[in-house]
C-alpha cells in the first residue's frame, strides 16, 4: 500500500543522505547541506502529492470531475444535463387582452418562467404553456402556486396561478454519475437484459431510482417503474412517465412490449411512544433516519422490514430509548404500491 511520507520525513531523509555523503555528523542550521535538504524535500513532497492525486484519477470510483467525465465518455456515458420544468399558467384577463409568447413571470423565490406560446383566452381567463428560464430542480411547482408578471401586460392581472410545473431537474451530481458508470461497467448492455431497462430509465434527467418487473403484464412484457427523489414528490406524473417511455422505446429490443409506470405511493405512518429524550431535535433526527431508510430500501411491491425500521430509529442522533407501537410487523406492499414517508405520531 502506498503511504505518502510527510514533508518532515522527506527532509530528514535528504538531510541524512547529504550528511552521510559529506562524512559529517552534524550541520549548522543555515549550512548548504541543510538548505539543500529543505529545498529538495519540498520538491519531492510536491511530487508525492501529485502522484497521490493522480492515483485517484486512475480508478473510476475515486476520480474527480474532469477525469470522471473522461472515463464516462470512454464507456459511452454523459452527465445528465439540468432540465427545465414545464406546465401551464392561468391568467385573469379582460376582453381582448393578448399575452404573447415569451412573457416573463416570477415566483416568490425568484425563479422565472416564460410562456412558450400565446395564451388561449376563454372569457375572463387565459391559459398559456410555460417553461422555466433556468433549468433546475427548483423550477418544479405544485398546482396552485402564484406567479407574478415581471412586466405589466395590458388587460392582464399581475398575478397568475400555475398548474403543476414538473420535469425540472438539477445537473447530475458526481456521485450519481459515478454510480451509473460503475453499473455500466459491472452490468454491460446485453441487448435487452434486465439491467438494461433500469439503466435506460436512469439516463433520463431527474430519474433517481428504477425497477424492472419482467412478465408482469403477461409473457413477453416488461414493466418499468421509477421515481424522482429530488422532486417535490418522488412519484412521477404522466408527462414524466411518457418521457421515460419514449426514451426506452427508442432503445428496447423490437420484440419487447415495454410499459413504464409510476409507483403508487402508500404513506407509511408511525406511532412512537416513550422517546428519550423527547426533544424536537431528537424527533427530527428520527424522522430523518426513517425517511432515509425508505429512500434506500422502499421498492414497488417490496417489503419494509420491521427490524430495519427499528434499527433506523435507534440510529437517530441523541436517541436513548423508545417504543415503536406501529407498525408492529413487516409492511408488505402489493404490486405497484410503494412505501413512502408518512407521519409520525408521538405518544
Amino acid at each position: 500500500m502506498f503511504n505518502r511520507p510527510s514533508l518532515g520525513d522527506i527532509v530528514q531523509r535528504v538531510r541524512t543522505d547529504v550528511l552521510s555523503r559529506l562524512s559529517t555528523d552534524d550541520v549548522l542550521r543555515r549550512a548548504d547541506a541543510e538548505v539543500y535538504a529543505r529545498v529538495m524535500g519540498g520538491v519531492a513532497h510536491g511530487l508525492y502529492g501529485f502522484i497521490e492525486w493522480l492515483s485517484n484519477q486512475l480508478l473510476y470510483d475515486t476520480a474527480e470531475v474532469e477525469y470522471l467525465e473522461r472515463w464516462c465518455s470512454i464507456w459511452g456515458l454523459t452527465r445528465k444535463a439540468a432540465a427545465a420544468a414545464t406546465g401551464s399558467v392561468t391568467f385573469t384577463v379582460q376582453a381582448g387582452a393578448v399575452i404573447p409568447s415569451g412573457t416573463l413571470l416570477q415566483a416568490l423565490d425568484g425563479v422565472q418562467y416564460q410562456t412558450t406560446a400565446g395564451a388561449t383566452v376563454a372569457g375572463t381567463s387565459a391559459t398559456a404553456p410555460v417553461a422555466a428560464v433556468v433549468a433546475a430542480g427548483a423550477s418544479n411547482r405544485v398546482t396552485g402556486q402564484s406567479l407574478s408578471l415581471v412586466s405589466p401586460v395590458v388587460g392582464v392581472q399581475s398575478t397568475a396561478t400555475a398548474g403543476a410545473l414538473t420535469g425540472g431537474a438539477d445537473v447530475e451530481t458526481d456521485d450519481a454519475l459515478r454510480a451509473r458508470l460503475l453499473a455500466r461497467i459491472q452490468q454491460p448492455p446485453q441487448g435487452g437484459a434486465a439491467s438494461d431497462y433500469t439503466t435506460w430509465a436512469l439516463e433520463v434527467a431527474g430519474v433517481t431510482r428504477a425497477w424492472l418487473y419482467p412478465a408482469e403484464l403477461g409473457f413477453g412484457t416488461v414493466t418499468v417503474r421509477f421515481v424522482r427523489d429530488l422532486d417535490a414528490t418522488l412519484i412521477p406524473d404522466a408527462g414524466e412517465v411518457a418521457t421515460v417511455q419514449a426514451y426506452i422505446n427508442a432503445r428496447r429490443p423490437v420484440t419487447a412490449q415495454v410499459t413504464v409506470l409510476a409507483p403508487t405511493a402508500v404513506p407509511l405512518n408511525f406511532s412512537i411512544s416513550g422517546l428519550l429524550p423527547a426533544t424536537a431535535a431528537v424527533q427530527a433526527a428520527v424522522h430523518a433516519e426513517l425517511r432515509d431508510l425508505l429512500l434506500r430500501e422502499a421498492t414497488p411491491g417490496g417489503t419494509m422490514l420491521l427490524s430495519h425500521l427499528r434499527a433506523a430509529i435507534s440510529a437517530a442522533t441523541g436517541e436513548t430509548d423508545y417504543v415503536l407501537v406501529s407498525p408492529a410487523a413487516n409492511v408488505t406492499n402489493t404490486t405497484g404500491n410503494m412505501s413512502t414517508m408518512g407521519t409520525i405520531t408521538w405518544l
